[in-house]
């Protein structure tokens, strides 16, 4: 089952995360399917591809909670997904 999750990016106590698709039994940072973002806890700053991220959804891709959050507001999916 392909899930949409975080990849921990970035120094210890500096964390940065990348929006992926991979496989639910993969490493948290294994290898990903597809990139479909970015988020930085730390600016706030965060950059999403809304083409893709609907795509992999249509295709029923599951997005874990904290990265159903963080889509919700960025305004690209409701909450009636999950």
């Amino acid at each position: 089952m392909l899930k949409l999750r975080l990849k921990r990016t970035g120094r210890k106590r500096s964390p940065a995360y990348r929006l992926v698709i991979m496989e639910n039994i993969t490493r948290r940072d294994g290898r990903p399917i597809d990139e479909v973002g970015y988020y930085n806890p730390i600016t706030k700053k965060s950059n999403f591809n809304e083409v893709k991220i609907k795509k992999w959804l249509a295709h029923g891709v599951k997005p874990t909670q904290t990265a159903f959050n963080l889509l919700k507001k960025a305004y690209i999916i409701e909450s009636k997904i999950l």
